[in-house]
């Protein structure tokens, strides 16, 4: 476990896309005992792989000494259209479930609606509103929003609210994937006027769909792999997923043991026939990818041992580790 400021800001920054900044992050850590870190989903169909990426940041935030909280959006998918709200409501049951079976040792677990709805949380939402332009408010949500070209103004309020959610969770660091970031960058500018601390942002990448065009998708289940798949059709889908012999930069599979599964088990195991080279042990992603762009471990031999880890880390086999 990190017990030094360098070893703690070295586990932060694995795999992520930014900090902002890591100065402000290093003074945070050296100025507070349990600084709080949060990152919010809306829980509007089952967890798959992707968040799994922000996942795994937060259990390096609670490592380093953050306490962890997870905000389960009920009311930022519906005003974001991903369903009524008894079905969204009953979805965050669910994930509350699963992420607890992920691993976390003392997460707290809040649903939006349960300070949401308060005089003083509306009032510092009307503030924020007084502040930002439709202009800024639209754009912050372009790599958020369903149906942006079509936008309600329910999609206008979900940034204001997202912003108002850090200052009445307590928030010093932010925690998201990268297509959060314009919201945040505005919360950081927005912040202040309604008496709350910039926090520090940490943003991680998103993974590549599984079919190679764009990212993974709840409203395109063939995607992504979500804790609902059985270890058949977890090996159906990493069998069909795009993974060219060779290339490493935005390959779906790559990213999955980079950012996921070489953090959860440490090491992975690649069993083989020993005519294509035996068995092997990669100690870290970096000596798994070299490999593999030198063509020296085959794609089928990489989707094979995925899935068996995939199916591991969800509890439902034991084939792996």
């Amino acid at each position: 476990m990190p017990t030094t400021t360098a070893q703690k800001l070295s586990a932060i920054e694995a795999n992520t896309v930014e900090i902002v900044s890591k100065e402000e992050l290093q003074a945070l850590i050296e100025a507070k005992k349990t600084p709080i870190a949060y990152c919010g989903y809306e829980p509007s169909g089952p967890i798959h792989l992707g968040h799994l990426v922000t996942i795994s940041k937060l259990k390096d935030l609670e490592k380093t000494g953050f306490r962890v909280k997870i905000l389960l959006a009920d009311w930022h998918a519906f005003l974001n259209k991903k369903g009524t709200i008894e079905e969204i409501r009953q979805m965050a049951k669910e994930w509350e479930k699963s992420i607890k079976r992920l691993g976390f040792k003392n997460a707290e677990f809040v649903l939006g609606s349960a300070f949401q709805m308060k005089p003083l949380y509306f009032e510092d939402v009307l503030e924020l509103a007084s502040h930002a332009t439709l202009q800024r408010g639209l754009r912050s949500m372009q790599e958020v929003a369903r149906d942006i070209e079509h936008a309600h103004i329910s999609q206008m309020v979900y940034p204001l609210m997202q912003i108002a959610d850090i200052k009445h969770l307590g928030v010093d660091v932010a925690q998201a994937g990268i297509e959060q970031r314009k919201i945040h960058m505005l919360g950081r500018e927005l912040l202040p006027q309604i008496r709350w601390r910039k926090p520090v942002l940490v943003h991680t990448p998103l993974i590549n769909s599984l079919t190679g065009d764009g990212k993974m998708s709840s409203s395109k289940p063939e995607t992504f792999i979500s804790l609902a798949d059985s270890p058949e059709q977890v090996l159906h889908k990493v069998n069909k997923s795009f993974c060219p012999e060779g290339v490493v930069d935005k390959n779906p599979v790559i990213e999955i043991t980079r950012l996921i599964l070489f953090p959860l088990f440490g090491e992975l195991e690649i069993r083989r026939p020993e005519k294509f080279g035996g068995d092997k042990t990669y100690a870290s992603a970096t000596e798994l990818e070299k490999d593999f762009a030198e063509k020296k471990l085959h794609p089928m031999d990489l989707k094979k041992a995925c899935a068996e880890w995939i199916s591991e880390m969800f509890g439902k086999t034991g084939s792996g580790k």
